[in-house]
């Protein structure tokens, strides 16, 4: 299996849409919305951690 830290065609059109809808946040939904982002990539982490484990 190869690893590869490139983005798709979609995921780079996603990352763009992200990109605008940010720019229209107030700091405070900023700081927000990096946390949730943040849990979420450690429930992530966490749920990848438990699939290897139990493979």
């Amino acid at each position: 299996m190869e690893l590869s830290g490139n983005l798709t065609l979609e995921q780079q059109f996603k990352l763009q849409v992200l990109k605008e809808q940010v720019k229209k946040l107030s700091k405070e939904e900023a700081q927000e919305y990096l946390i949730e982002l943040f849990r979420q990539m450690m429930v992530k982490d966490n749920l990848i951690k438990q699939i290897l484990k139990n493979v």
